[in-house]
């Protein structure tokens, strides 16, 4: 996955019910960001175990999500219950390898 430079990304605080498909985190989005999730912007998201961690975007034709697990180490996350985190994307780059930047 190659992020793009000019989309925004938001983490989503928290974590979430990675049973979830598709249109659970989508309706988190919009619930949280509305009219936010369309321009092509990336929401993340994190289980409980914090092994799996879960990007949602809009492409052109519809709703995309990726999916990165860790099977030795957890993804650091945020320290925030709710709400939503921005971070830079070089800070993003590292968090995607498991380096906390969130110290």
């Amino acid at each position: 996955m190659v992020l793009q430079k000019r989309k925004h990304i938001y983490l989503m605080s928290g974590v979430t019910d990675m049973r979830k498909q598709i249109i659970g985190p989508v309706s988190m989005i919009e619930a949280n960001k509305p009219g936010k999730v369309y321009p092509g912007n990336y929401f993340v998201f994190l289980g409980n175990t914090r092994h799996v961690m879960k990007i949602v975007y809009c492409d052109r034709i519809g709703f995309c999500m990726w999916q990165n697990r860790l099977e030795e180490k957890t993804f650091p996350w945020t320290r925030k219950q709710t709400g939503i985190v921005k971070p830079e994307h070089e800070h993003f780059k590292l968090l995607l390898k498991g380096i906390d930047v969130f110290l």
